[in-house]
């Protein structure tokens, strides 16, 4: 669930760009990057592990120049965790093409071997981003011409549609031509374009999230379409053309359920509002479901799933309490890499207000409920500071198959629902009631306010893959290549790689 970002202006964009990453960081916290263009033709790039802060300083801010780039912030689902795969990735043929992408492609594998028997084009890590980006160069350098017209462009997109699979918006700027955004055919992943005049003259934006673009002084113009694509030249002339045959919109629900900013608009919906209603319906579920229940309070696990929970609280007529206290300096645990990692960052980033659990049965509310890991220990967290009883309500339905489309659920024996009804998990993660939402309950909240949105990537709650090329074998593949073994081995192996480069 990476978060990209993309500015033509008049005027250096570097402080834009990153402003913008700053507003995704929720988006991806393992690696950042940007690249920009120079007065002479020459990508400046800066990419590294970390946290947008703490990649980018001063002299790599002063470096960055140019009046066009993109960046990026890392969530790895694909490959691993070194450097070597954080992103912009670039290419120097044909002309200088440099490109970053939100989401996962499905056939990776099978486009690297293309690649190579094709056009003998080298792919140099695991990364499905750099796939990508040389199946798009492959297309490019078909044209055979010094200057790329716009139907150019649209071709080799056209032709990239065709190949790929999965999920994927990306950006991708080109030397002496413009930058390109484009999104995958079932619009999985969220692209945005915005606008802004400065000094008589039109300035271009893309991003993953609205938010990003009202950090840069952007207005909205759209979103992207799905199988859309909009080139906009290096002086302002903006052409879009539909490049993808059959599309349909089918975004992914995790988006309005957990990702994206409260503050964002994607697809036509407030997030804000698509959780309110998520809360509203929830809490006419507990109601009805629940009337026997004795709860004294209710309880978010915060961030993402305050505004639910306030909505349950007045629905039940129940008092709405802040009882955990929030360390905003740790990392989201669901977007860590590693099982060991979240375990222990749970404890770092929450600290229970103890006046607030002391005797009282408590509601707490969560966003989702994947591993199990996070609601386990919030739950010990909350008996500990005094609770009588602890009930749980997820704003999702049970998770019981894996994501693969950008989210990382890779193997469906890490999620705690796999196999098992609510009230084995409630055992497991150690509450007294355990309450989902109803698939038709989260979709109808989202479709309430875009009523145009007739389907939605919900695939990690029923296994049905939208873009029909998921098999038991690919699904078994990627659960040995991303399990949470899978990844501390290949993050020790990147780790040795880069001590021995730097001896």
């Amino acid at each position: 669930m990476c978060g990209i970002v993309g500015i033509v202006s008049q005027s250096p964009v570097n402080q834009s760009i990153y402003d913008a990453l700053t507003v995704l960081q929720h988006r991806g916290q393992d690696a950042a990057g940007i690249v920009t263009i120079d007065d002479e033709n020459r990508f400046r790039l800066r990419k590294a592990n970390g946290l947008v802060s703490d990649v980018f300083q001063q002299v790599h801010m002063t470096r960055l120049q140019g009046n066009a780039g993109i960046g990026h912030v890392r969530y790895p689902t694909a490959g691993s965790s070194s450097v070597s795969e954080a992103q912009p990735f670039y290419v120097n043929s044909p002309y200088g093409l440099s490109l970053v992408h939100n989401g996962n492609l499905t056939n990776s594998d099978e486009l690297k071997s293309k690649l190579f028997k094709l056009a003998r084009r080298h792919v140099n890590t695991n990364s499905d981003s750099e796939a990508l980006l040389n199946i798009l160069a492959y297309y490019l350098d078909h044209m055979q011409t010094e200057h790329l017209s716009p139907e150019d462009i649209f071709y080799a997109i056209k032709k990239t549609h065709k190949d790929i699979r999965g999920a994927y918006a990306c950006i991708a700027m080109i030397i002496g031509h413009g930058m390109v955004a484009f999104r995958d055919p079932h619009g999985i992943r969220p692209l945005i374009l915005g606008k802004r005049e400065e000094s008589g003259k039109t300035e271009y934006m893309f991003a993953s999230e609205s938010v990003a673009l009202d950090t840069a002084g952007f207005d909205v113009v759209r979103d992207i379409e799905p199988g859309e694509a909009v080139y906009i030249t290096f002086d302002g002339k903006l052409y879009a053309e539909q490049c993808a045959e059959n599309p349909v919109l089918t975004p992914c629900i995790f988006e309005y359920v957990y990702f994206a900013r409260p503050d964002s608009t994607i697809d036509g919906v407030s997030v804000y509002a698509a959780r309110v209603h998520m809360g509203e319906r929830l809490g006419q579920k507990i109601a009805n479901e629940w009337a026997d229940a004795d709860i004294d309070v209710v309880i978010p696990v915060p961030e993402t799933s305050n505004d639910i929970a306030l909505r349950i609280a007045t629905i039940l007529g129940k008092p709405y309490r802040q009882g955990f206290v929030k360390n905003r300096y740790v990392g989201r645990t669901f977007i860590m890499p590693g099982q060991k990692q979240r375990i222990s960052a749970v404890r770092r980033k929450l600290n229970t207000i103890s006046s607030e659990f002391k005797d009282k049965n408590v509601l707490l509310v969560d966003d989702s409920i994947v591993r199990g890991t996070t609601s386990e220990q919030i739950v010990d967290m909350a008996r500990a500071a005094g609770a009588k009883k602890i009930y749980f309500a997820s704003a999702a339905p049970e998770i019981r198959y894996p994501n693969v489309y950008g989210i990382d659920m890779p193997t469906k024996h890490e999620l705690i629902a796999y196999g098992r009804e609510p009230e084995e998990i409630a055992k497991l993660i150690g509450v007294d009631k355990l309450i989902f939402q109803d698939l038709s309950a989260l979709t109808q909240s989202v479709q309430q306010e875009n009523p145009n949105i007739k389907e939605f990537d919900t695939s990690v709650f029923t296994g049905h893959y939208v873009t029909g090329d998921i098999s038991t074998e690919y699904l078994d593949n990627i659960a040995q290549q991303r399990n949470d073994a899978a990844k501390r081995k290949r993050a020790k192996d990147a780790t040795n790689l880069e001590i021995h480069n730097e001896g």
